[in-house]
């Protein structure tokens, strides 16, 4: 009741003051034509709005929709896509009002955790229905919210359909109040993109090729300790990729190749994979290498940097070599050490990377069980797209789930502002 009450107390004292930026949030701007959207789609900056494009694509082929964020760089990319979309409406109840009525929406979609308590109420009452994809809920977060029940139960049982990053989410989005039948399969939106990925041309040498991705101060030292170790148990002829995480530190990593007697070809001089030892020194062209490598050593772990994201190199096929600190995603490199698609760096790192070099059947079956994880992770969004479309009321919107998808598509049709 204070949180309604302020945020009302807000919708009537802010108007007056309301230019720019802040009238788009009060939804005060002044409308343009054609901007009924059947789906509003929000996610809250650019990280959650690009995980979630090949949902968005597949979705603006077949309904309009309108797009928020709450950042002017998530509209701003938004926009580039040739889509409707502005600042999210404020949480008060006057501009979520007029954003309702103005797009008329028939479902609300949020992704990952971008649930407001005024926003949840009004479109309950609106009757428009609510989806949530690539829910996440930590055992932390679930304790903090347990002593608000009173705030996130209401929340929870007025989502119609919700699709979690994984079974420990769902497990604990039911405990806190999310009803069961709500559930929708799981789907991770930021592995859609490597998934989706086709790896590019591989050279003949690169089964005897090393990646060292995004490696941050204090890594590059200990993996050219291994790299020379593995070259002397395989007597030559093994071939190492170099990428800092960051190109201002290449002439420092330059440098400590030289000290390890290598001299190393720049990328940012011209060279490219087909160099045996290659300083990678520019950005943006990760995919590459690791079309060029078989195997990848993935940066940040070395060091207390939590660890980079294994599911790039998955996507092209790497055996994925890391080392101890890998909290970021330590959920993912135990799935793939499960299926045998990573491994943990051993003291004897060079002996590591020298039987992968030496078995070239081993390190690809690691990247095929890599890969194969990442599709079966990221899920279909097949299932997830027709759910969606059957609750905005759109034709041929295919059923998929006895439970969650047939309460999402039931009365889609007579969904309205009001209802």
């Amino acid at each position: 009741m204070l949180y309604r009450g302020a945020s009302w107390l807000a919708g009537v004292v802010l108007p007056p003051f309301a230019t720019g930026e802040l009238a788009e949030r009060l939804v005060l701007d002044p409308a343009t034509t054609d901007e009924n959207a059947p789906i509003w789609l929000h996610g809250a900056s650019v990280g959650e709005l690009m995980s979630a494009r090949p949902v968005i694509e597949a979705l603006a082929d077949r309904c309009p929709l309108v797009l928020t964020a709450n950042t002017t760089t998530g509209r701003a990319q938004a926009q580039s896509w040739g889509m409707l979309a502005r600042l999210a409406p404020l949480d008060t109840p006057q501009s979520l009002d007029r954003f309702l009525n103005r797009f008329r929406p028939r479902v609300a979609v949020t992704l990952e955790n971008e649930l407001w308590p005024n926003r949840s109420a009004r479109l309950a009452a609106a009757g428009i229905k609510q989806i949530v994809i690539g829910a996440r809920m930590s055992e932390r977060s679930a304790r903090r919210w347990a002593k608000l029940p009173w705030l996130i139960g209401p929340m929870l049982r007025r989502i119609d359909g919700l699709s979690a990053q994984d079974l420990g989410s769902e497990e604990r989005l039911t405990r806190l109040g999310l009803p069961t039948q709500a559930l929708l399969p799981p789907m991770q939106l930021k592995l859609l993109a490597p998934a989706r990925s086709t790896p590019g041309p591989q050279p003949e040498t690169r089964d005897r090729t090393i990646l060292a991705a995004s490696t941050h101060e204090g890594e590059d030292g200990p993996i050219l300790d291994a790299y020379m170790a593995a070259r002397r148990k395989l007597g030559g002829g093994l071939r190492l990729i170099l990428a800092p995480r960051h190109p201002a530190r290449a002439d420092d990593v330059a440098a400590l190749m030289a000290q390890h007697g290598l001299a190393p070809a720049r990328r940012s001089a011209g060279a490219d994979e087909t160099a045996p030892v290659l300083l990678a020194d520019t950005m943006g062209e990760m995919a590459r290498w690791y079309d060029a490598a078989s195997i990848c050593i993935t940066g940040g772990s070395l060091v207390a940097k939590g660890g980079h994201t294994p599911w790039e190199p998955a996507a092209h096929g790497c055996a994925i070599l890391h080392g101890p600190h890998v909290a970021n995603f330590a959920e993912d490199y135990a799935l793939l050490h499960a299926v045998g698609g990573a491994e943990t760096l051993p003291v004897d790192a060079g002996a590591a990377l020298a039987r992968l070099a030496a078995h070239p059947a081993e390190a690809a079956r690691m990247g095929a069980n890599a890969r194969a994880l990442l599709h079966k992770r990221a899920g279909d969004v097949a299932p997830l797209v027709r759910a969606i479309l059957g609750a905005a009321g759109q034709p041929a919107a295919a059923r998929f789930a006895p439970t969650a998808s047939e309460n999402i598509a039931a009365d889609a049709e007579d969904t309205d502002i009001g209802s």
